[in-house]
Formats: structure tokens, C-alpha cells, sequence
């Protein structure tokens, strides 16, 4: 007699595990949320490798400013808008009325 309850005990015990395991993978914290943290860290590590790139175009561009006195010399007269004597600088409106 003892043989059958003892089984259906573990069968129930098993049964629980099973049902319980079910509900947490199906849970926010499972599955579903795995697979949430996968497609963030993936969308990181594509922001990651665009910042990289990004970092990698502005030491570039300072390293040829810092070799390159004709080309620093265009970025300053560009960004404050200077000119040599005798040029003249024409500034277009690109807006159209």
C-alpha cells in the first residue's frame, strides 16, 4: 500500500515542478524577458560600434589639424568666417521666399 501513495507523491511533486517551471519561464522574468535583454544588448552594441566610428572620424580629423596648418587655417577662417585682404566672400540664402 505504501508503494502507490509514495509514487503519486512523486508524481504530484514532479507534476508541481513541471506546472511551476512552466508559469516562470512564461513569467516577465523567462523567456519573454531573455529575449528583451538579448535585442537591448544587440541595440547597444550597435550604438556602441556607431560611436566608435564616430570617435575614430573626429581623431582622424584632429590629427590632420594638428599635421596640416593649410587646413587648420581653412577651419578658422571658416568657422569665423575671416577673409585675406583683397577677397571677397559671397554668403548665398538658401531660403526661397
Amino acid at each position: 500500500m505504501r508503494t502507490p501513495a509514495i509514487k503519486a507523491i512523486y508524481a504530484l511533486i514532479v507534476l508541481s515542478g513541471v506546472i511551476y517551471a512552466f508559469i516562470v519561464l512564461r513569467g516577465p522574468n523567462g523567456i519573454p524577458g531573455l529575449r528583451a535583454r538579448q535585442q537591448l544588448i544587440q541595440e547597444y552594441e550597435l550604438s556602441n560600434q556607431k560611436m566608435q566610428r564616430e570617435i575614430e572620424e573626429k581623431q582622424e580629423r584632429i590629427k590632420r589639424l594638428q599635421e596640416n596648418p593649410s587646413e587648420q587655417e581653412f577651419e578658422i577662417r571658416q568657422r569665423l568666417k575671416l577673409a585675406r585682404p583683397g577677397e571677397k566672400i559671397y554668403i548665398l540664402d538658401d531660403k526661397k521666399q
